[in-house]
């Protein structure tokens, strides 16, 4: 029984969705979220800067003594993932692992697709874990940074949206996907008008879903859980001193946060 909290972090409220899951998942557990909403978004940026950042947050959450972080960003998944691994000596989960091992198990042609950031992208981070698993699958990844912005600005329904989310994804209908990866933490927002625009013979995944029952997992094979009956915590940080991390993370989180604490990151 271990009743340390477990911490998720992102370059600010997209990664609620996967925090929203974990809940799900795993309600007696206790969390500290942290946002660098001064810094989003990570999309756009050079993966090296990115770097800086998410190690600089990973120690802030290993200074608060969490059994367990998880990357709740794609974009730092792909920077950082890795080095964070060897340079701690706790669990660390990414967002991308899972959600490439799901499209394996589901492809019926070896044919998957992915919509994320820019910076994800062209890091090329799902396709080189598709192919750890299976080699012979082709991964076809497009960048979707104005679907970011529409659920930023809580626009999550309409026409606009729509004829967005079937521009990003016609080119991936063309290569013949039947399997489509949720590369960005905003996007199980919007998962019901991308699976109205992706038609019934796609399979579509949300990594933030699959990350969850990574931590489920991790957490019972490790011993990790924590004990029942007590209340868990719910502790929140972000970065930024303008940001609407109330009103919009109530929209990712699917209900009240209470607190934020402001703090600084030393870049």
């Amino acid at each position: 029984m271990d009743n340390r909290a477990i911490g998720v972090f992102d370059s600010g409220v997209g990664g609620l969705t996967v925090l929203r899951e974990i809940i799900k998942a795993v309600p007696d557990e206790s969390t500290i979220y942290f946002g660098d909403t001064e810094r989003v978004p990570y999309g756009p940026r050079d993966l090296g800067e990115v770097k800086k950042f998410v190690f600089k947050i990973t120690k802030f959450l290993y200074d608060k003594d969490v059994k367990l972080i998880v990357i709740a960003c794609n974009t730092s998944t792909a920077a950082a993932f890795n080095d964070l691994k060897k340079h701690y000596d706790i669990p660390i989960i990414g967002v991308i692992e899972p959600g490439a091992r799901t499209a394996v198990c589901n492809t019926r042609n070896k044919k998957v697709g992915v919509i994320a950031t820019k910076g994800t992208v062209e890091s090329n981070a799902y396709q080189e874990e598709i192919e750890k698993i299976d080699p012979d699958i082709k991964t076809f990844s497009v960048p979707a940074p104005l679907l970011v912005d529409f659920v930023e600005k809580s626009i999550l329904e309409g026409r606009r949206l729509n004829r967005a989310i079937y521009g990003y994804l016609k080119p991936l209908f063309e290569a013949d996907i039947d399997v489509l990866i949720l590369g960005c933490t905003h996007f199980p927002l919007i998962e019901k008008q991308i699976l109205a625009c992706s038609g019934n013979g796609i399979r579509v995944i949300s990594s933030a879903v699959e990350t969850a029952k990574d931590v489920k997992k991790m957490l019972k094979e490790r011993g990790l859980s924590a004990g029942k009956g007590k209340k868990p915590q719910r502790i929140f940080y972000e970065t930024g001193i303008s940001s609407n991390f109330f009103e919009v993370g109530k929209m990712f989180l699917g209900e009240e946060i209470r607190e934020v604490i402001r703090t600084k990151l030393d870049i």
